[in-house]
């Protein structure tokens, strides 16, 4: 049913991991629809551009492997979250993205991620 879909959804991921890998913030940024609701244990906030810019600048880039399987859950055409299991420089990590199609493309809106209130 969301086979099209599935296809747009983990080449944006590719995309987003790519930029992740090269610390492009601010390209990644323009893949965002803010502002970004930031999901962990007992918290909730949300970040504008500017806070994303800063937070999201002090975790990527370097020296980075990554190795990700991820699961969309489509809750209709233009909405899904994506469960992603995989490694990162060796810790392994578990956490979920929501994603909206925005104009006719996907937009990362909201992360989810256990321990690290």
């Amino acid at each position: 049913m969301y086979g099209m879909a599935y296809d747009e959804v983990m080449q944006w991921f590719e995309k987003w991991d790519a930029l992740a890998v090269a610390g492009d913030v601010e390209a990644m940024a323009y893949m965002a629809l803010f502002p970004i609701n930031a999901v962990t244990d007992g918290s909730a906030t949300s970040w504008d551009r500017e806070t994303f810019l800063e937070q999201m600048g002090a975790q990527v880039g370097g020296e980075v492997r990554m190795e990700s399987t991820r699961t969309p859950h489509f809750i209709s055409d233009d909405l899904v979250f994506v469960i992603t299991d995989g490694t990162i420089n060796g810790i392994t990590v578990r956490y979920g993205d929501l994603l909206t199609r925005v104009g006719g493309e996907w937009k990362f809106q909201t992360m989810a991620q256990g321990g690290w209130a």
